[in-house]
């Protein structure tokens, strides 16, 4: 799914004002942070998430490498912060961050 310009704009407003919710550290990538991330985002639909990794390149990877497990894309990537979205199947209104 390819986002506008306009959409990806929407979408860093909105993430503006949101916390990040997982974090992800120097252990990468485990079984139980996809699925955390995979709930959040079943949840929330954007969602931030932080990659405590110092080295930038191995932070990008992560991040890639996270939005392609969870089917998510990568809207922004601002230090160690991270703005992602996966439209939910089955939407919660009260949850959605986007809704």
């Amino acid at each position: 799914m390819s986002l506008s310009h306009k959409q990806k704009k929407h979408y860093h407003s909105i993430g503006h004002s949101l916390n990040p919710i997982v974090t992800v550290a120097g252990n990468g990538l485990s079984d139980s942070v996809v699925a955390e991330v995979n709930r959040a985002l079943d949840d929330h639909e954007l969602i931030k998430i932080k990659v405590a990794i110092a080295d930038r390149d191995t932070r990008s990877q992560v991040i890639q490498e996270l939005c392609k497990k969870t089917k998510a894309i990568d809207i922004q990537q601002i230090g160690k912060v991270a703005l992602i979205l996966r439209e939910a199947k089955k939407i919660n209104v009260k949850l959605s961050n986007i809704r």
